[in-house]
């Protein structure tokens, strides 16, 4: 799971900021640039954008590419993409909590078919 910090240097745009991003619908390093201000030329975008946008759950390490495909075969709510994935399903590991911070960005895969 990730903690919050600057991804892109140049304009000052973190982890948590392109996450609220992906939950609003952005999929693709443009369409975080045009939601966060994100400048895609940095060595933070440069390095890190392309794995952001292709992770879904940290904890269980799901890709979206996989939640997308749980999504196209028939699972409609985020219970069921867990089951079908993992996704949504880990634990805090500093609390013992589960986590579930996924959980809008599976929804908004639902919602989006994307």
């Amino acid at each position: 799971m990730a903690g919050n910090r600057v991804i892109c240097t140049t304009n000052n745009v973190d982890y948590i900021t392109i996450r609220k991003a992906m939950i609003a619908g952005a999929r693709t390093k443009e369409e975080i640039a045009e939601k966060t201000g994100a400048c895609l030329e940095c060595e933070g975008c440069k390095n890190e954008l392309g794995s952001i946008l292709a992770s879904v759950c940290g904890c269980k390490q799901v890709s979206l590419e996989t939640v997308v495909a749980a999504v196209h075969a028939g699972a409609d709510t985020v219970v069921k993409v867990g089951e079908a994935t993992g996704a949504g399903t880990g634990v805090n590991e500093e609390t013992g909590e589960p986590c579930g911070r996924c959980k809008p960005l599976i929804q908004n895969i639902i919602d989006l078919g994307r």
